[in-house]
């Protein structure tokens, strides 16, 4: 199986927590924590156990140094007020400074200011000695699938939180109450839970003819379009077209089955006929585009493409928003993805 990285690249402080002056200060190699959102932890929620994949952590006192190894990680510590010291670039559908331009806006509002937080690149797996070179004093993992291996190597720098349900298929609900509870904001996490379900809701209302329509969402390989990769029901991307009121495949859902734990699972483009779906996206940019996908013999015996229903996704940093949904994120993704599902059902392909 493909890795994650690779999958996004083909297709696809605590208590910085805003306290101010509770940052160690600066350092040639450990940036500080920057938080000011005013927010206040909640000084009786500590300390906190966090059962997670891996075991569970307890964090004793609210952390001043939050690293985070998720691509989404950052976005719901920034969105809770708090500054990372330390997270990971954002090299696919990312801006040119390995962020997204949600985050960024956040981290405006937060004072943020160049070189605050240490942008480490994980391409080649997990920065070790970047991450401690942040020396945080927590590490937050939710939207990761770092290995149990891994995880051992990290909580020799720190106190770690990594997934809780699935290795990057852990629901953004279940992220950010994760981290509402070790940043000391559970109060505020459900509050901000309460705010994105409503964004998410008020969007989909004012899409009514979507619903119950069911959707895959597929993946292929520019030098391999034998088979036709798609993202199962536990994966982040088919559980946000759900939140849009969308229902999952039937093809993919059985497929699902197989092993509950996988992102993605593969079908014969043999088979492309019986993926039975109303709409389905895939990743037309990194050199797949969408005409050699469309002109192909066999996949093009896709229903939803004979039918002209679907997205072939080319705005990578669009389509982030879906693969990584987060209270910073889900504006564009009901702004900007959503409106692309709707046109798509209607049987008008776009992009």
């Amino acid at each position: 199986m493909p890795s994650r990285r690779h999958l996004l690249a083909a297709a696809p402080a605590l208590a910085l927590i805003a306290l101010a002056g509770c940052s160690t200060g600066p350092s040639e190699t450990a940036p500080a924590s920057s938080g000011t959102s005013g927010t206040a932890v909640d000084a009786s929620a500590y300390p906190v156990t966090i059962t997670h994949a891996h075991g569970s952590t307890t964090i004793e006192q609210a952390p001043t140094r939050v690293a985070t190894i998720g691509w989404a990680d950052a976005d719901v510590v920034a969105a809770l007020g708090v500054v990372p010291v330390g997270a990971p670039k954002i090299t696919w559908g990312g801006n040119a400074k390995g962020s997204t331009d949600w985050f960024d806006a956040k981290a405006t509002e937060l004072g943020v200011k160049d070189g605050d937080i240490a942008r480490y690149d994980d391409s080649a797996g997990i920065p070790f000695d970047d991450i401690a070179a942040t020396k945080p004093d927590l590490i937050l993992g939710l939207s990761s699938g770092v290995s149990k291996e891994d995880y051992d190597k990290l909580s020799k720098i720190s106190p770690v939180v990594p997934y809780t349900v699935a290795p990057w298929g852990t629901p953004w609900q279940d992220q950010l109450e994760a981290i509402g509870q070790a940043l000391g904001q559970p109060t505020q996490a459900a509050a901000l839970e309460a705010a994105t379900t409503k964004t998410i809701a008020d969007a989909v209302a004012a899409n009514p003819q979507i619903k119950g329509k069911s959707a895959a969402w597929a993946w292929f390989s520019p030098t391999d379009l034998s088979t036709i990769g798609l993202y199962t029901t536990a994966d982040l991307r088919p559980q946000m077209l759900r939140e849009f009121g969308l229902v999952d495949s039937p093809t993919v859902a059985e497929l699902s089955k197989t092993d509950p734990t996988a992102f993605s699972v593969n079908l014969s483009a043999e088979k492309a006929s019986t993926l039975d779906a109303d709409l389905v996206v895939f990743y037309a940019a990194e050199g797949t585009q969408a005409d050699d996908i469309i002109g192909n013999a066999l996949l093009s015996q896709i229903p939803a493409l004979r039918k002209k229903q679907y997205v072939a996704s080319a705005d990578n940093a669009i389509a982030l928003s879906m693969s990584l949904p987060s209270p910073l994120s889900v504006r564009t993704a009901v702004d900007d993805f959503l409106p692309k599902i709707a046109t798509a059902l209607s049987g008008t392909p776009t992009s």
